[in-house]
């Protein structure tokens, strides 16, 4: 064969491989997902009935060391204080790369039982939902990334990262007993190149999942309070200097204040993104944000219609409680309210508390800053072989959504592990836009959408951490 032959030859053989679709992990290396499921809906549901509202996570911790125990896969549990155990748990790889971290909490936030339409801790599944506290927040990451651990281990997987397993306690308002304990005293035990996370979100609009929102920054808690000091006295002898009208006027004028938009590299792309799968009205919005001319008027509407967009683009004010006197008919000497402070992670606060000084104008008011409980540090890279994992199952799962990052409006754990260094990603179940979800009352999950997870997990670990003779493209 000549040489010319050889390169046409070549050449078409090229194109032929470059038209061939997307390669698929084997068939020995993907578990039954819908048996998959069902098992980790019972981890979930059990994990439901422990009470962990006021802590108690050893007890979930001892029930999820206990499954791991069954299979063979060595598990500890990390206790600072009594009752607040975190479990990890660790498959070796090869050692070829650094390892990747499926992260948890156990802890839930308390309930209002009389508010439920079912007991909030019985894990009821009802209309093809899963009910309880903590079943979007974070029990459903604890029980998906335990089964995901399993089915590596049952199919023997074999892995160029560790793969790590952390439920972690404290992260509902604690974070010095999980993740912060775990970073100070015991972060070889879970350092990581990669982390997978709660926060992310799988939007369905229409029956079909529109977008995966990939969490790679979040805001951070700096909470203020507004103190106002006046002279106590008869409430039938009003007064000018009553720290009760000062500190109304204050909360009003803080509460009305919004600090400039700021995009960053994450909301950026998020709007960007958005606005390609969105309809022309929606995507006029997403695209004019920062027009000299109607970028006012956008961000006006962002802010009456588009709550949680209006939040992720700049740092965020909102009064949430107020306390003074304790009597009817006596001027109190005092009040103070708090202002919660969601910053976006790179927000000078210094000059934020300065222009709310001039805003409020007042020097009966005084601004106390709270002490910062989580670090700030940069958001996680969308050009990441971990984002690119991401992107990947997203386009083999969901052909035709779109992956977007996210910047949290509240806060998480992985603000402990980006300022560690560690490339952190939040994600989470498929769900119905507005669904009731993180907090609420009546907390639950689509049991098929939690499926979808699992797999979504899976997929995505063994995408980013299996050896090529899995048959990982």
């Amino acid at each position: 064969m000549n040489a010319s032959r050889r390169v046409m030859l070549t050449a078409l053989l090229l194109c032929f491989v470059t038209d061939l679709p997307a390669q698929q992990p084997p068939a020995s290396r993907l578990p039954d997902f819908a048996r998959a499921r069902d098992e980790a809906v019972g981890f979930l549901q059990n994990l439901i009935r422990i009470d962990t509202s006021n802590g108690n996570e050893t007890r979930a911790a001892e029930y999820i060391k206990s499954i791991l125990d069954a299979e063979g896969i060595p598990a500890e549990i990390f206790t600072l204080e009594d009752g607040r155990g975190n479990v990890v748990a660790r498959l070796k790889g090869n050692g070829k790369k650094r390892a990747v971290l499926l992260m948890g909490h156990t802890d839930v936030v308390g309930v209002e039982k009389e508010k439920w339409t079912v007991d909030p801790f019985a894990a009821v599944i009802k209309d093809g939902y899963l009910y309880g506290r903590g079943s979007t927040d974070d029990k459903d990451n604890a029980a998906a990334n335990l089964e995901v651990l399993l089915l590596l281990h049952r199919l023997n997987v074999p892995l160029d990262r560790d793969v790590i397993y952390l439920a972690e306690a404290g992260e509902e308002g604690s974070p010095r007993l999980g993740i912060g304990y775990m970073v100070d005293e015991h972060w070889d035990k879970i350092d990581s190149e990669f982390a997978l996370a709660e926060g992310g979100t799988s939007v369905i609009r229409e029956g079909k999942v529109r977008y995966v929102g990939i969490a790679s920054t979040e805001k951070v808690g700096r909470g203020l309070r507004l103190v106002a000091r006046g002279t106590s006295g008869h409430g039938s002898v009003p007064r000018p200097d009553n720290p009760v009208v000062h500190l109304a006027a204050a909360v009003a004028k803080a509460g009305q204040y919004q600090v400039p938009m700021r995009l960053n590299e994450t909301t950026r792309t998020f709007f960007k993104r958005l606005a390609e799968i969105s309809p022309p009205d929606e995507a006029f919005l997403f695209t004019h944000l920062e027009d000299p001319v109607v970028g006012p008027m956008v961000q006006e509407i962002l802010r009456r219609q588009y709550l949680s967009m209006n939040s992720m683009i700049r740092t965020s004010i909102s009064p949430t409680i107020f306390r003074a006197g304790f009597r009817s008919n006596v001027i109190p000497g005092d009040a103070e309210a708090n202002l919660d402070v969601r910053a976006v992670p790179d927000e000078d606060m210094d000059k934020v508390v300065e222009t709310l000084q001039r805003l409020i104008d007042d020097p009966a008011v005084e601004i106390v800053r709270s002490r910062a409980g989580r670090p700030s540090p940069p958001p996680s890279s969308i050009d990441s072989e971990m984002f690119r994992a991401l992107e990947t199952t997203q386009a083999s799962m969901f052909p035709g959504a779109a992956t977007l990052p996210m910047m949290l409006t509240g806060a998480t754990d992985m603000s402990f592990l980006r300022a560690k260094g560690a490339q952190s990603y939040g994600i989470g179940a498929p769900a119905q836009e507005g669904e009731i979800g993180a907090h609420g009352n009546d907390e639950r999950i689509s049991v098929d959408g939690f499926g979808k997870f699992v797999e979504f997990i899976y997929r995505t670990v063994l995408e980013v951490a299996a050896a090529p003779s899995t048959g990982k493209k």
